[in-house]
């Protein structure tokens, strides 16, 4: 017996259908797969439950703080690792409420992001790109606490240090993300965006810089514990 070859409309609609498939991936579109696909929605998930805990306990002290000025907070360690010395400044509510509570809003919507991800929701456009908004803010922002932290305060909140440290990577690879998929523009390569796949290189120079700065603007202190 004969079998009918397919019709041309049937492998128009199966390719239309796998074109479909691949562009509506938030991962990897098409074949130019960018290798941190598969790590960044564990990367959302996991980084954004660990800046929520920080930020909601660091609520917590604050509010304790404000109401028993004699409380010493649990990262209130030694004079440099002490979170009481910065909980008590103008820098630690600038916007006339706990810098931490945008913290428990923002990391919560990142771990929802991460969430989502690894249960195969697809976000349109303009999520990532308020998500982008999102990350680009805070990563702004930390790096004003920072510096806040080591020439105008001179102590270190140890919750806020994870804060900071959560943030990075997370900015870092929604933005490789977002231009890799054309989120903010034309897509670029995979190649391209992550330096021929030198991703981690940058964010661990980054990373480490910070540190150094920390650990100069301190090292009177440090020495001490040599």
């Amino acid at each position: 017996m004969l079998s009918t070859p397919p019709s041309a409309d049937t492998a128009d609609t199966a390719a239309t259908d796998t074109g479909r498939a691949a562009a509506a991936s938030p991962l990897s579109p098409g074949s130019d797969a960018a290798p941190f696909a598969r790590s960044l929605p564990w990367l959302l998930l996991v980084g954004g439950l660990t800046g929520l805990v920080a930020a909601f306990v660091l609520t917590i002290e604050k509010f304790a703080l404000a109401a028993d000025s004699a409380y010493v907070p649990s990262c209130s360690l030694n004079p440099v690792l002490n979170c009481g010395s910065v909980m008590g400044t103008a820098q630690a509510s600038v916007f006339g409420f706990p810098n931490s509570l945008l913290g428990v809003a923002g990391f919560a919507v990142v771990a929802a992001t991460g969430a989502g991800l690894l249960a195969g929701a697809r976000f349109a456009r303009w999520y990532w790109l308020g998500l982008q908004v999102g990350v680009t803010a805070a990563v702004v922002f930390v790096h004003w606490l920072i510096v806040q932290s080591l020439y105008v305060i001179g102590a270190l909140c140890p919750y806020c240090m994870v804060v900071w440290a959560v943030t990075m990577p997370i900015f870092w690879y929604v933005t490789l993300r977002n231009l890799h998929h054309g989120t903010l523009a034309r897509p670029v390569p995979a190649a391209v965006v992550t330096a021929s796949g030198n991703h981690v290189l940058p964010l661990t120079v980054w990373v480490l810089g910070v540190a150094g700065l920390v650990a100069y603007r301190f090292w009177s202190y440090w020495s001490t514990l040599l």
